[in-house]
């Protein structure tokens, strides 16, 4: 009678081993998907901030398309210097 009560508590052990595993995973998908929708939409932002920036000016002076291209390579060059940043930040927290 021993055994089989002994092979169901290792069993729950074991299950319950494998659902915090499987819990974990899923955490760290939800972590991951997370953070790279972050870095896609600070990219995103930046370079559509840029352009607008660059849009408003232009029809101020006069200066079509000049500072529309001029701000959207500012935007692209600041949306990569703030995703460099925090991928770094986030590498630093793992």
């Amino acid at each position: 009678m021993k055994m089989p009560e002994d092979f169901k508590t290792r069993l729950k052990i074991a299950k319950s081993k494998i659902k915090s595993e499987l819990d974990s995973d899923k955490q760290k998908r939800a972590t991951f998907m997370g953070n790279a929708f972050k870095l896609g939409t600070e990219l995103v932002a930046a370079v559509a901030v840029g352009t607008i920036i660059g849009f408003i000016l232009d029809t101020w002076f006069d200066t079509k398309p000049w500072l529309i291209v001029i701000f959207f390579f500012l935007g692209a060059a600041a949306g990569m210097l703030n995703v460099i940043r925090a991928a770094n930040r986030m590498q630093k927290e793992d």
